[in-house]
C-alpha cells in the first residue's frame, strides 16, 4: 500500500484564532450536548464540518461552510505536499503521555490487502459519512491506524529527527474527549524530498491495522467506487487515498480502553438466579466496594470480566474454571484469539447462553467505570459488565487471523482531532 504526502488544508491561526478553540473530536464520540458546546466555542470550530447540526441539508451546509472558509482564507492549502508529524499530549490516570503519529494519505485497498480491520461495523454510520464526503470532498479527521516499525526502528529515527525542529503548529490544552485535563498538540510538516521518499519506502510494505475508523475506511472505499472507473484507475487521484494517522504498535502513548456494557430489561426471576447459573460455568469471587475515588477496584489479571449490580456492595469477578469448557458456547468458525477475548465470552456465553431467556435486554456502552457504577447505584441499569482492555498485540493478532472482534470492543484514547489537518479529495 502506498503511503504518500499530500497538500493538507489547515487553519490560518491569524484568521481563525486559538486553534484549541477550533479543533474538535471525531463525530462518533460527540453527544448532542457536546455538539452545541463546540458550536459555541468558535464560529470557526471544525464541528461545523465534522458534525454539522441537523438543520436542512446539513451535508450541503457543511460544504458551503467549508468552501467559504477556503475563499476567506480561514483555511489554507499548504504549498508543498507533506507528511505531518503529530505529537498528541494528554494525561491518563494522572500520568502525562505523548502519542506520536504520522498523518499521511494511504492508498485504498480492500480489507485483507495490506490493511486489516479488527472490529465489526454497522451500516448506519457509513451512510452518514458517505453523504458528508460526497458533499464536501474532503476528510476532516484522520483515521487512526497501527503499523510495526523495523527492528532498527527506522521510521522512529526519522520522526525523532523531524521533532527536533520548530513545530509548524503548537496547540495548548483546550479540548478533551474524556477527561477534564485537556489535550495538547504539536504538528510538524515533513517537506524534505529525501525524507518523504524514505518514509514512503519504509512504510510501503508494512501491513496497516485499523484501530479507529473502520466505518470511515469503508465509506472511503464506497466513495472511490462512486467516482467512476476512469478516475479510480488513475494512480494519484485523491479519491484513491484516505487520510490516516499512523502510530507504531510499541508507542508508549498508545492507550486502549475497554468499553463496558450496561444492561437493563432482565426479568426479576432471571436476575435472581443469575449468580447460581454463572457459578455453574465460572469461579465467582466477590470484592467489596469501598468508599472513595475510585470506588471500583481494577479487575484481577486472571479474570474474564467483572459484574456490578449482581451482589450489593461488591464487584463480582468471573474466572475460568479448569473443570468446565466453554467451547460449545463459542462460535466454532472464529479464531482462537476471538474465542478467548472477554467481549466474546460476554456476548456468547453470558448474554447469548446464560441470559438467552431474557428477551428485552437493552445494552448501553461506556468507557468510564465510575460512571457505570453511578448508573447502577441510581437504579438506571441492573448490571454493568466490566471488561479488560484489548492489548495492542491482540488487535494485530485478530487482524492477522483475518477475524474481527465484536463491535465496540476497543476505545483508543485519546481520539485524533478533526480540523488539525484536512485532506482535500476534490
Amino acid at each position: 500500500m502506498r503511503v504518500s504526502p499530500f497538500r493538507g488544508i489547515r487553519y490560518d491561526q491569524g484568521m481563525a484564532g486559538d486553534l484549541a478553540r477550533v479543533i474538535c473530536p471525531p463525530y462518533d464520540v460527540i453527544s448532542p450536548e457536546q455538539q452545541r458546546l463546540y458550536y459555541e466555542k468558535s464560529d470557526y470550530n471544525a464541528i461545523r464540518l465534522e458534525l454539522p447540526e441537523p438543520a436542512g441539508d446539513r451535508y450541503q451546509v457543511a460544504a458551503v461552510t467549508f468552501h467559504r472558509w477556503l475563499r476567506q482564507q480561514i483555511l489554507q492549502v499548504d504549498r508543498v505536499p507533506s507528511f505531518y508529524l503529530h505529537d498528541h499530549h494528554f494525561e491518563y490516570l494522572t500520568e502525562k503521555l505523548v502519542r506520536r503519529g504520522l498523518i499521511a494519505r494511504v492508498e485504498l485497498q480492500p480489507w485483507g490487502s495490506g490493511i486489516y480491520p479488527h472490529e465489526e461495523t454497522s451500516s448506519k454510520a457509513k451512510g452518514d459519512r458517505l453523504q458528508l464526503m460526497r458533499a464536501c470532498r474532503a476528510n476532516f479527521s484522520p483515521l487512526f491506524s497501527l503499523y510495526q516499525d523495523s527492528e532498527q526502528k527506522e521510521v522512529a529515527a526519522i520522526l525523532h529527527q523531524v521533532s527536533q525542529e520548530e513545530p509548524l503548529v503548537s496547540v495548548p490544552a483546550g479540548w478533551s474527549s474524556l477527561s477534564s485535563s485537556g489535550e495538547a498538540h504539536r504538528l510538524w510538516a515533513v517537506t524534505d524530498q529525501g525524507t518523504k521518499r524514505e518514509l514512503g519506502e519504509l512504510l510501503f510494505s508494512r501491513p496497516i491495522y485499523m484501530a479507529d475508523g473502520h466505518h470511515r475506511y469503508e465509506t472511503a472505499l464506497d466513495y472511490q467506487q462512486g467516482m467512476g472507473q476512469e478516475q479510480s484507475t488513475a494512480q494519484n487521484r485523491a479519491s484513491n487515498y484516505v487520510m490516516m494517522e499512523l502510530v507504531e504498535f510499541s508507542d508508549p502513548g498508545l492507550v486502549v480502553l475497554p468499553v463496558h456494557r450496561l444492561v437493563r430489561g432482565i426479568e426479576a426471576p432471571i436476575l435472581a438466579g443469575l449468580a447460581d447459573r454463572l457459578g455453574d460455568l465460572f469461579a465467582l469471587e466477590s470484592i467489596p466496594l469501598k468508599a472513595g475515588n475510585p470506588r471500583v477496584p481494577r479487575l484481577p489479571a486472571d479474570s474474564c470480566l467483572g459484574i456490578l449490580g449482581l451482589q450489593p456492595g461488591a464487584l463480582v469477578v468471573l474466572k475460568r474454571r479448569h473443570d468446565i469448557s466453554l467451547e460449545a458456547m463459542l462460535p466454532a468458525d472464529r479464531s482462537q484469539v476471538y474465542r478467548e477475548f472477554g467481549v466474546s465470552i460476554l456476548n456468547h456465553v453470558v448474554l447469548g447462553s446464560v441470559l438467552k431467556e431474557a428477551k428485552d435486554i437493552e445494552v448501553a456502552y461506556t468507557v468510564d467505570v465510575e460512571e457505570a457504577d453511578r448508573r447502577i447505584r441510581e437504579g438506571r441499569y441492573q448490571l454493568v459488565f466490566l471488561l479488560h482492555p484489548a492489548r495492542p498485540e491482540m488487535v494485530k493478532a485478530i487482524g492477522d487471523a483475518r477475524d474481527r472482534m465484536p463491535p465496540k470492543s476497543t476505545y483508543f484514547y485519546p481520539k485524533v482531532p478533526a480540523g488539525l489537518v484536512i485532506n482535500p479529495l476534490g
